[in-house]
């Protein structure tokens, strides 16, 4: 036995070493240029979409080698909502995940038994999701205070964002439609009004219930229901928004639709801001005759109360999981902001994003901002630098809350209906006019892990969504 041993620590050693040699040899697999599959060309072709017209960069993150692609990579292109992938990166990295927006409220004056003899300020910093339930519980927190009655008036400071005045319709002619409401201080609830039509056969009517509820609103009750498809029954309504406050459905509303919802902008944000605040306070058994007035808070102010948002992290679910365009470009400002504590703007914010990138060595010269969502068609980045931009995400400390903002395909947010890698890809997708875009992670089975860009400019973009699909699926499935 004793003279066996050597040879067995011999063979042991032997093993051991090219066991290494083989592992090592895995861990530097190479990773191989190859062509664009095949389906993803095809799917192209029969969408009429020329190769001259997409910017494609599929790649490996990590170890272990893998295969890699690229289409006119270093071609500026518009990415639609892709972009919220560079805006909730730098932000992450800028502000930090835990980061919050503030709304404060400030007495003015003295408060004597239950009376505020002066007037109420509410201040906002572009929280991005300050939704109606916050306004109650902010409102229920002043009364707690002991106000039960405002003698002056009520002062909005909405100075934490440059105000420019702004036409909602420029971008695509839609002005009422909430994706479309601009940054602002004391955003609230989108700036959205939601009328609900709930169809009664027996009456021949739809019930309409309004909310959220606002002090001087007046909307009718009841529309005249009819029979037929469902169709466009928007436009069915004749619906007249005109005056704000008093609008009025002429038409009628198809009965077989079953219940739905018509989201509308309509009023400004100081209007909304103010006939919801005064809503919550009188139906908090609150008192107050004064009017509504912009102004900054006072020096002498002492705040009374102070609703915090969620943090980033948890915000950024919201703004790349279900596209949400009102709160990307709110985070965008408020990174124009910070750490200056200077009135936010575009300008400030892109220089804000330009000096982040250039500190890590990801300069690109080409990208442009308009807003940071993607709803534009000024904005452009490159799908190699689009593509640089999630290999460093996904090396960096913040690599998880940033990929589980993302929409996994085929299980939620905009990619829930989405065919390709299901179950194993976060994409962020991008949808314009003439624009379709994938951008992401791909979990291959292989267990190799894959950045994916993939942009289309062109007429025929919208008929090409299934070029992307069946790139995706090829990663996952080849990878």
């Amino acid at each position: 036995m004793r003279a066996l041993r050597p040879l067995v620590r011999g063979l042991t050693s032997l093993l051991l070493g090219f066991a290494l040699i083989t592992g090592s040899a895995r861990a530097q697999q190479p990773t191989l240029a190859t062509p664009p599959p095949e389906p993803y060309l095809a799917a192209l072709r029969a969408a009429n979409v020329p190769t001259t017209a997409v910017g494609v960069v599929v790649q490996p993150v990590g170890s272990g080698g893998g295969v890699s692609f690229s289409l006119n990579e270093s071609t500026p292109m518009n990415p639609a909502s892709a972009m919220k992938l560079v805006t909730t990166y730098a932000a992450l990295q800028l502000l930090g995940p835990a980061y919050t927006w503030r709304t404060e409220a400030f007495a003015v004056g003295r408060l004597q038994r239950d009376v505020l003899e002066g007037e109420l300020a509410l201040r906002g910093s572009g929280d991005p999701k300050l939704v109606i339930e916050h306004l109650w519980l902010l409102v229920h927190r002043i009364r707690a205070y002991g106000i039960r009655e405002i003698r002056g008036d009520v002062l909005l400071d909405r100075s934490a964002f440059e105000l420019v005045a702004q036409d909602p319709g420029a971008f695509d002619g839609e002005s009422l439609r909430p994706y479309n409401a601009q940054p602002d201080a004391l955003l609230l609830n989108y700036k959205a009004i939601t009328f609900g039509f709930v169809p009664d056969p027996e009456t021949r009517s739809a019930r309409v219930v309004v909310t959220p509820p606002l002090a001087g609103l007046k909307a009718p009750t009841l529309v005249r229901g009819v029979d037929g498809a469902c169709g466009d029954w928007r436009s069915r309504l004749e619906g007249d928004f005109s005056n704000a406050m008093a609008p009025v459905f002429r038409g009628s509303y198809p009965l077989s639709c079953g219940e739905r919802q018509w989201h509308v902008s309509v009023l400004n944000h100081s209007q909304f801001f103010a006939a919801a605040f005064r809503a919550m306070w009188e139906g908090a058994g609150g008192k107050w005759t004064g009017a509504v007035r912009e102004a900054r808070v006072p020096p002498e102010s002492r705040r009374i109360a102070l609703h915090e948002s969620a943090t980033l992290a948890e915000v950024i679910r919201d703004v790349n999981k279900f596209s949400n365009n009102v709160m990307a470009r709110q985070l965008f400002l408020t990174m124009g902001a910070e750490p200056t504590r200077q009135a936010a703007s575009t300008e400030r914010a892109t220089r804000a994003v330009r000096t982040w990138l250039s500190s890590r060595g990801m300069e690109m010269p080409e990208l442009v901002f308009e807003n940071g969502s993607g709803l534009s068609r000024q904005e452009r980045i490159s799908p190699a630098n689009l593509a640089r931009l999630l290999t460093h995400a996904w090396n960096s400390a913040l690599m998880p809350e940033f990929v589980s903002s993302l929409p996994l395909v085929g299980v939620d947010g905009t990619m829930r209906n989405r065919t390709g890698a299901v179950g194993n890809a976060h994409i962020k997708s991008g949808l314009l006019n003439d624009v379709r875009a994938v951008a992401g992670y791909v979990h291959a089975q292989s267990g190799r892990r894959y950045v994916v860009v993939a942009l289309i400019n062109h007429a025929n973009a919208g008929a090409a969504q299934n070029a992307h699909d069946a790139l995706v699926e090829w990663i996952y499935r080849n990878g």
